[in-house]
């Protein structure tokens, strides 16, 4: 869900501009994973109610090309096992600062999905279909959390407003495995949720 397509751009016609655009890109990648911009210490109210104790565990701000997309937050209990994360109930908290339209987060959630383990290509037309109507088109501001219920599924709400829920825990293991499977595509982001340095 969430992660904007990647793309390579043209290189550029003479060497100067070249060595300008190479250089550019090399500032978007080293700065891709950059800490979220401020540091929040207790959980969202919305937050304490469905995980008692909840502890932010990490956080990371996804740029890309030196684009601010979102600032990401995991809330988990104390003890979270990130090796058993689809076990434990835990809350992904997406504060987005640009607009992004709602189909297209939900046809990059599914591409992320389909690289995971596991992925079952005869659930992923009705995948595809309920993140649509649950992800809205998002702007600079927009909070959205996903809830993860071990055993049952998803449950998501925009800016504290209840949008649905998956009841359909192989769905929510790869959808939250986008940000925290060993198998993301991003594996600097997934560490800097699991808080490490």
């Amino acid at each position: 869900m969430l992660v904007p397509r990647k793309t390579t751009p043209a290189a550029p016609a003479n060497p100067a501009r070249r060595a300008w655009a190479l250089a550019a890109v090399s500032v978007a990648v080293c700065a891709a994973w950059a800490p979220a911009a401020k540091a929040q210490t207790e959980a969202p109210a919305l937050l304490r109610a469905e995980l008692p104790g909840a502890r932010l565990v990490g956080q990371g701000r996804l740029t890309f090309f030196g684009l601010k997309v979102y600032d990401a937050r995991l809330w988990a209990a104390p003890g979270f096992d990130p090796a058993r994360f689809e076990q434990q109930a835990f809350a992904l908290v997406l504060s987005y600062l640009r607009g992004l339209k709602g189909p297209l987060i939900a046809e990059r959630s599914l591409k992320e999905m389909r690289s995971l383990p596991g992925f079952d290509a005869s659930r992923e037309f009705a995948w595809l279909t309920r993140m649509t109507e649950l992800f809205p088109d998002v702007g600079d501001g927009d909070t959205l959390v996903g809830l993860h219920l071990p055993g049952v599924g998803a449950r998501f709400t925009l800016n504290g407003q209840m949008r649905g829920q998956v009841d359909d825990a192989l769905f929510a293991r790869l959808f939250f495995g986008i940000w925290l499977s060993p198998k993301t595509s991003e594996p600097a982001l997934r560490q800097a949720l699991l808080g490490a340095p």
